[in-house]
């Protein structure tokens, strides 16, 4: 090591990574249980992207209309293109309306109807008696329900003395004998490294929307805990799914919900017409983000995009009226008026497919331990690790999520990760001796990046991997877009290891930090182009124009994906979760989608 370095140590119960949802659902679930808690976040807590989230978190508490947990599930079952996990899914739905009610009885400012019961607004793919009306699920906070949650549970988690070490840059995590002990982390105010020794670490670091050019996410959204599993010899799973948010603002690709369509909000291409009408008949404007978004593309590849370049479309709430656009959707107004200059009383905002989810992550079961491979078993459970959030991939999701389900993972999964440590953890119980020889692993790449004298800039490597991941792995796919891809992201990630850091220090070197979440970064685009160029089918968020039928019989099966320091990638699956936690319900076979 170049680096002389002195090492904090600290010991802990549980050490969670990421305090935005998820992370803090977690962080004031552990502390309540009595389970000694560190929770690391490289921003604000209130910072985390999570705050960004608008249109409202789903359950089935028929406030605004009959509505069944069974149903939920039908609909997310059916709108991940049957790759979700019915076991996860089913826990998702049935723990959804006690989350809520937890949420509520914390102080979560809910819209409320006039009978003062919370507001629910109808969301795309969400539908009553398995398919035949339209559910008003969505259970919403005006357009701000991700700020008021993240609020809500950071003021819980203070309450309950959860203990938070503030941007801290987790760079590791410290795994021996196929066990995880921990991180270390790198504070960016003192300057200072740490070793946070856990008998349980819980990655909550959300997704990696920023390997992408055009995306809703915040610059912050690195898909580090994915680029740490990586590096650990640990698969992600099914990193080829990639939601499209069919209305980012055209050219800033800053989210407008799908609440928004939700009110009655409405789409348009050059010929004003309410294309929506002609893909999805029943579903229109409220058909699920991947049909929504297939079919805006096609408008604009077909020429009757609107703008002087037809390179985008309109999205029409003028006719809701000023009164219902300030009571439910005052901070689109807002946005629209900010990022597209636009009075949305008066004139449709000009939208754009932008990238907006990952489905893919960390793989999980519903207990929120993270899953490998080994000798033969795909759901082996890794000691000492947990993923919960944007990061995990639990699989609820499958090949493409549902609006409003995201938020609910969030809470319920940090829940279930909370529940399930205290279940399986005794508190103040002694950490496992590790060896030295570990960090001094982690602190040696951290100095090769720190002390890199190359010739290429973070920002001209980034720029260039974003745009490759926009231009190859996009709304559409084909053989010849994701092969030329696959080279050019080997060559992107190649250039790596001529990386030029200017700046040495350790107090706030913004240069170093986003030169770290650069390399994680890498990993996530290397294994999604590569996981898609892969999959020869079309299902959910992946739709390949050469194969454009889903193929149930070859690929109705997760990817998992391991990617070793030369960047070379290994393909291994893992079966769906076709059972379920119950024999309650009995679903319909898979079968070709109908909105």
């Amino acid at each position: 090591m170049k680096g002389d370095y002195e090492i904090v140590d600290h010991h802990y119960d549980v050490v969670v990574v990421g305090a935005g949802g998820a992370g803090l659902r977690a962080t004031f679930g552990l502390a309540e249980k009595r389970l000694k808690t560190a929770c690391i976040t490289k921003v604000f807590p209130t910072r985390s992207h999570t705050v960004a989230a608008q249109g409202g978190v789903s359950a089935s508490l028929g406030n605004m209309g009959e509505d069944d947990w069974r149903w939920h599930m039908y609909d997310t079952v059916k709108g991940a293109d049957w790759l979700g996990d019915q076991d996860a899914i089913e826990y998702m739905v049935k723990e959804a309306v006690p989350a809520i009610y937890e949420l509520e009885h914390y102080g979560m400012p809910f819209s409320r109807t006039e009978e003062g019961k919370i507001y629910q607004r109808p969301f795309g793919g969400m539908t009553t008696n398995f398919g035949e009306g339209t559910a008003q699920r969505t259970c919403a906070a005006a357009d701000r329900t991700g700020h008021a949650m993240l609020h809500t549970l950071y003021q819980q988690s203070l309450k309950h003395d959860a203990e938070f070490f503030i941007e801290y840059f987790t760079i590791d995590l410290i795994m021996e004998d196929g066990e995880c002990r921990g991180v270390v982390a790198w504070d960016l105010a003192e300057g200072t490294l740490h070793r946070f020794y856990g008998n349980m670490t819980i990655l909550a670091t959300g997704g990696y929307g920023r390997s992408y050019f055009s995306c809703t996410s915040a610059h912050t959204c690195t898909g580090d805990g994915n680029g740490m599993v990586l590096r650990a010899g640990l698969p992600l799973q099914d990193m080829e799914f990639v939601q499209f948010h069919p209305t980012g603002i055209y050219g800033a690709g800053c989210l407008i919900t799908e609440g928004v369509r939700g009110e009655g909000g409405y789409l348009t291409n050059s010929d004003n017409e309410r294309f929506m009408e002609r893909y999805a008949p029943n579903a229109k404007d409220l058909a699920s983000r991947d049909v929504v978004s297939r079919a805006m593309t096609i408008e604009i590849n077909e020429g009757r995009g609107v703008g002087p370049d037809k390179d985008h479309i309109h999205l029409h709430l003028e006719h809701l009226g000023p009164e219902v656009i300030e009571k439910r959707l005052p901070g689109i107004a807002e946005s629209a008026s900010i990022f597209a200059g636009v009075d949305v009383t008066k004139d449709p905002i000009p939208v754009l497919p932008t990238v907006h989810y990952n489905m893919g992550g960390i793989p999980t079961n519903y207990n929120a331990e993270v899953l490998t491979l080994k000798d033969g078993d795909p759901d082996t459970v890794v000691p000492g690790l947990m993923a919960i959030g944007e990061a995990a991939c639990v699989s609820v999701h499958g090949a493409n999520r549902l609006g409003s389900n995201s938020l609910l993972d969030l809470v319920v999964f940090g829940r279930s990760a909370a529940n399930r440590c205290a279940e399986i953890m005794t508190p103040g119980a002694e950490h496992k001796k590790t060896s030295d020889s570990v960090t001094d692993e982690i602190l040696t790449r951290f100095d090769n990046i720190r002390y890199a004298e190359g010739d290429v800039s973070t920002a001209e490597l980034r720029q260039e991997m974003q745009r490759l991941m926009q231009n190859h792995a996009a709304v559409f796919r084909t053989e010849e877009t994701l092969a030329s891809g696959s080279k050019l992201i080997d060559e992107c990630a190649n250039k790596f290891s001529n990386i030029k850091v200017s700046d040495r220090s350790l107090i706030w070197n913004s240069d170093l930090v986003e030169t770290l979440e650069l390399q994680n970064l890498l990993g996530n685009a290397i294994t999604t182009m590569k996981s898609a160029h892969n999959r020869k089918e079309s299902r959910g968020a992946h739709a390949r124009e050469d194969f454009p039928d889903r193929l149930d019989d070859e690929w109705m099966k997760h990817t998992l994906t391991w990617l070793d320091e030369s960047n070379t990638i290994s393909f291994d699956y893992r079966p769906v979760h076709n059972y379920t936690l119950t024999d309650e319900v009995e679903y319909v076979p898979p079968k070709a989608r109908v909105y």
